[in-house]
């Protein structure tokens, strides 16, 4: 975590980016009702012009990614990535308020946002910096989405065999994989398929990628964790069927024998957006005693904030204050 760096910590045009379907009219008015009053300039993009409504100025991408200082993300977690991957090329703070169900990206709910707009049009925030993966491929088309802040996964198309896949690290052929699906994730994207493929979780903090097969059968059968220097090249084995690429969860390429999936990991990719970071680690808690990290009862209790906890004898506690 870190706080904006001095003389860089207001945003004067800030940059929205909505959920294609989930109602956030309210949180558009809000914004927009707020940067009237305090002079700053709010721009939507293009492909949501109909959903914005009156009164918001769109552009289209490139425009959007040179002009905004600051980006509002409405929505969920998948929004988020999708407003990252977005100014990955010029990393901007990026906001996420909560339009869906319980996020670990985004980071306030629609009723906290004007006091979180002001706050971040003053510079009061810290931004917690994500590394993410970049792609590229040989042989063929290039990638729909070529950048992934989670993890990038090649799998059987329909999921009805396994992958084939040859690894190589700088040039230099490592061994092969032969399994249901092969993982690799950043640190962020640890705790996803990674680690319910038995994969290590990772701390934000660590400069490094993961690449976990799924069900080996063959070949490499544990995680190989790999740094900021590294360049993975993962090739289709000539025996193997079409395999697809999923970026973020989003379909990106089918890749047919012989192509080469290559992979880096681009550090302070994308900045997001914390107002506080005890928030922040208490759903992270939450996230890994979901996925059977071992945790005592009292240790589970302690996640949840005090109102909502079992009663017990004496004085209701106050609601605990994030602002």
């Amino acid at each position: 975590m870190s706080r904006p760096a001095a003389g860089d910590t207001g945003v004067s045009t800030l940059g929205l980016v909505i959920h294609p379907s989930r109602p956030v009219g309210e949180s558009v008015a809000t914004i927009l009702g707020w940067a009237r009053t305090h002079s700053v300039r709010v721009v939507g993009r293009d492909q949501d012009r109909d959903r914005i409504g009156q009164g918001i100025e769109t552009v289209p991408d490139h425009r959007f990614v040179a002009q905004v200082d600051g980006v509002v993300a409405l929505g969920g977690d998948g929004t988020m990535l999708g407003a990252m991957r977005l100014v990955v090329e010029r990393p901007v703070p990026v906001l996420g308020v909560n339009h869906g169900n319980l996020g670990f990206l985004v980071e306030i709910t629609p009723d906290t946002l004007d006091r979180a707009l002001a706050r971040m049009v003053d510079g009061d925030f810290t931004v917690e910096s994500h590394s993410c993966l970049v792609t590229d491929c040989s042989g063929g088309p290039p990638l729909r989405t070529g950048t992934g802040f989670n993890d990038i996964v090649l799998a059987q198309q329909r999921r009805t065999g396994t992958v084939s896949v040859d690894l190589g690290v700088n040039d230099e052929q490592y061994g092969y994989y032969r399994c249901d699906a092969l993982v690799v994730a950043t640190p962020s994207g640890s705790t996803a398929y990674n680690y319910a493929a038995g994969g290590p979780v990772v701390s934000p903090s660590a400069r490094t990628m993961v690449i976990t097969p799924v069900a080996p059968m063959a070949g490499i059968g544990r995680s190989v964790v790999l740094g900021t220097g590294d360049r993975v090249s993962l090739r289709i084995a000539p025996d193997s069927r079409p395999v697809d690429v999923d970026v973020d969860g989003t379909p990106s390429a089918e890749l047919g024998p012989g192509r080469v999936l290559t992979v880096c990991l681009r550090e302070d990719a994308g900045q997001v957006v914390r107002f506080s970071t005890s928030r922040y680690t208490r759903r992270s808690q939450i996230k890994l005693s979901l996925l059977d990290l071992p945790m005592r009862r009292d240790q589970l209790l302690g996640l949840f904030p005090e109102h909502l906890r079992p009663p017990t004898t004496g004085p209701a506690p106050e609601r605990e204050n994030p602002w």
